[in-house]
């Protein structure tokens, strides 16, 4: 029986740790699927049963589970760059400004109540493990692994002599921090005394943004300033860009072009974003109804997938398709939101383009975009592992700030995230293809988090108990609800009741501001409709970078 104490005791057995890995992934996969009153902490317990594992005595050879911990780490924080670049920056626009600043409150909120509590309890509580505490208060894993790599950057410089077991704190937090989100935003319904039905009602009516939102209208030209002019030139004259996609002209149905000629009395078929609509419709004519249904020539109306890496950057104006092929495009479909087919936009890899023509020209339109579901679903692996590699170069450029005894590095995890944003978002003009299906982003995201929290909680079990259990594991917890609840409290009366912001909106924002899915899931269970995760995403990307820059940034200016 040799070989199978070797296997389960041998911490430099590759076999060895893989079985652990694979044992306290697995259990802790499962367990984090069970729910508490609606709740559960999902991967997070990964950790948990790492500590465990740690504590018995199951751990293996350091350098490797510091190598699959920072490699979990940088695929994680990559992918989630990539997810949140293309709507990072626009997410600072109109009202995304107003929620993006009470996000940053949020975290600022959340810094100066842990660094108050540091001080006030004159330093019983390490700085480090202070910060640990923050990162579990708040539920952002990433903003762990860099204050993680941020305390590596000071034992290597030799600045620390070792290296604290900051885990430890994320790990007592992590759970009151979760129920402490909830509990805030269970407080705020019941101090402005929030309508459910009210709230909803207020956002279907006024909560729809449709600046890029398509509309269909049928129109009857009925201007005299326009007759006899060529489309192209009635949209320059009204200022709002439209597009005619069937024109019914003596009886006649086809499809116009931008030289056609507007003449009283005809029949067109215009999409428009929402915004534009009633301008429009004011300018060129009135609403009326009409049959499409029997024109001259067949005329088809098809979705074509954009796969072909040579559209991807390209502006929808500068491929001429209607000249070229005489077809009409109406509106694009961009990860399950409609967008008004303006002669502006930019295409990307993975956009539904609705197209209007012939069955002929159709099909010719659909090989120039390429319209390959299999090469949709192929992997750009090379943009990845080119992105990784530039994060890496980046995060370990040195920034040398006067005060600070070692220069400040981004390190393994903001480095790949900053890269990751910008490739997410200019990828296209350096002809990157960014695109990655959900499914697979979630799953390398997923492997990467996993592989961090196993890492994670095997290294630090074997002290979890004599430092949590016998030191101050229950002050540890009464600082991390403070930091949880303190913060969300005060943004939550602002935003309520200087802002007006709607409830369900808040609910997201308060999620949002802690990147806890949990509490996100929980806001969704209250309405039915989708300002909860509207207003998770409009501060989720801003939240994301500030949470991984913010622990580091303490340990390298403050220790």
């Amino acid at each position: 029986m040799d070989w199978l104490q070797t296997l389960l005791t041998d911490p430099d057995s590759v076999a060895h740790i893989v079985l652990l890995y694979s044992f306290v992934i697995a259990l802790g996969v499962l367990l984090g699927k069970i729910k508490v009153f609606g709740v559960s902490l999902g991967v997070t317990f990964v950790l948990f049963v790492g500590i465990l594992m740690g504590h018995f005595g199951f751990t293996g050879n350091i350098h490797i589970l510091h190598f699959i911990r920072e490699f979990g780490l940088i695929l994680f924080v990559f992918c989630i760059g990539l997810q949140v670049g293309p709507s990072f920056f626009s997410s600072f626009k109109k009202g995304g400004m107003t929620m993006n600043l009470l996000a940053f409150g949020i975290v600022a909120l959340n810094i100066t109540v842990a660094l108050v509590l540091f001080y006030a309890l004159n330093g019983r509580i390490e700085l480090p493990m202070m910060v640990g505490i923050l990162s579990g208060a708040v539920t952002n894993t990433p903003g762990l692994g860099a204050a993680q790599e941020a305390l590596n950057q000071l034992h290597s410089s030799g600045i620390v002599n070792n290296i604290p077991q900051i885990a430890l704190g994320y790990a007592v937090a992590y759970p009151l921090g979760v129920l402490g989100i909830i509990g805030a935003m269970i407080l705020l319904r019941f101090v402005f005394r929030v309508s459910f039905a009210k709230e909803e009602e207020n956002w279907n009516t006024v909560a729809d943004d449709s600046q890029n939102k398509p509309h269909l209208m049928h129109l009857e030209v009925y201007n005299e300033a326009i007759f006899g002019k060529e489309i192209s030139y009635i949209m320059k004259l009204s200022g709002r860009p439209f597009v005619v996609s069937r024109i019914r002209k003596d009886g006649h149905i086809s499809i116009p072009s931008s030289e056609t000629i507007l003449d009283k009395n005809d029949q067109i078929f215009v999409v428009c974003s929402e915004n534009d609509a009633e301008a429009v419709a004011a300018f060129i004519g009135k609403e009326v109804l009409v049959d499409w249904e029997e024109p001259d020539m067949p005329l088809v109306s098809r979705k074509v997938l954009v796969t072909k890496s040579e559209m991807n950057g390209k502006k929808l104006g500068h491929l001429k398709l209607r000249n070229l092929y005489g077809i009409n495009i109406t509106r694009i479909n961009r990860s399950g939101v409609d967008l008004f087919a303006n002669p502006n936009l930019v295409l990307q890899v993975g956009d539904r383009v609705t197209v209007v023509g012939s069955q002929d020209a159709v099909e010719r339109v659909a090989k120039v975009m390429g319209n390959s579901m299999k090469r949709l679903n192929e992997p750009n692996i090379a943009t990845i592992f080119i992105g990784i590699f530039m994060g890496i170069l980046f995060g370990s450029l040195p920034f040398v700030f006067p005060g600070i005894p070692t220069p400040v590095k981004l390190g393994l995890a903001g480095g790949p995230l900053l890269v990751a944003i910008f490739i997410g978002r200019f990828g296209y003009k350096f002809n990157l293809v960014t695109y990655t299906t959900h499914s697979a982003n979630l799953m390398i995201r997923e492997i990467g988090i996993v592989l961090f929290l196993a890492s994670v909680g095997i290294e630090a079990g074997a002290n979890f108990f004599e430092t949590v259990i016998e030191g101050d594991g229950l002050l540890w917890v009464g600082c991390g609800f403070l930091i949880t609840f303190i913060p969300l409290i005060i943004i939550g009366l602002i935003a309520r009741g200087y802002f007006k912001i709607n409830y369900f909106m808040l609910m997201g924002l308060i999620a949002g501001s802690n990147t806890d899915p949990p509490a996100l899931a929980y806001a969704n269970q209250a309405t039915g409709s989708d300002a909860p995760a509207v207003g998770y995403s409009t501060v989720y990307p801003l939240v994301m970078f500030l949470r991984v820059l913010a622990g580091q940034l303490i340990i390298l200016l403050l220790m």
